[in-house]
């Protein structure tokens, strides 16, 4: 059942990807910032996370423990607890989600074995504290990373 602050959530990150989309297609400049800013706290505002279009850095709370691929922060979001954290990267390896994969398990994660065989499009993985949803492309490598219900 969608709860209001589930249907936030949604509408928020769907804006994020819009204003991010959006910001990318503009020259660097005070118009950008200005507009970037007002978007991030829009999001933060409708969903109490922490928002970073601009990139750079990771959101409040990430867990040190989820190793990521080298590269550089163009998109983060969340506040931690059960809702969890998103990073986007913009992976400096020529096979970004082959060296993603290679990161998470040389940290101790492990394929989740109740998706492994089912094409989702993305790779699961957890190391029994936090599950790690794992997708993209040379282009861009998305995490998504949530708690281990205990």
């Amino acid at each position: 059942m969608r709860t209001p602050r589930h249907s936030r959530v949604i509408a928020a990150l769907f804006a994020a990807g819009i204003a991010a989309a959006a910001l990318t297609g503009c020259t660097a400049g005070p118009l950008q910032d200005i507009v970037g800013q007002q978007a991030e706290e829009a999001i933060e505002g409708a969903t109490g996370n922490d928002v970073n279009l601009g990139g750079g850095e990771l959101p409040t709370g990430f867990p040190g423990e989820v190793p990521l691929v080298d590269g550089e922060i163009s998109f983060s979001a969340g506040s931690g607890g059960a809702e969890g954290w998103i990073v986007t990267i913009d992976p400096q390896a020529a096979d970004a989600v082959a060296a993603a994969t290679a990161a998470l398990e040389a940290g101790g994660f492990l394929p989740e074995a109740a998706f492994e065989g089912v094409d989702l499009g993305a790779k699961i993985f957890s190391n029994g504290t936090y599950l790690v949803l794992l997708s993209g492309d040379d282009q861009g490598v998305m995490y998504t990373v949530t708690p281990v219900a205990q």
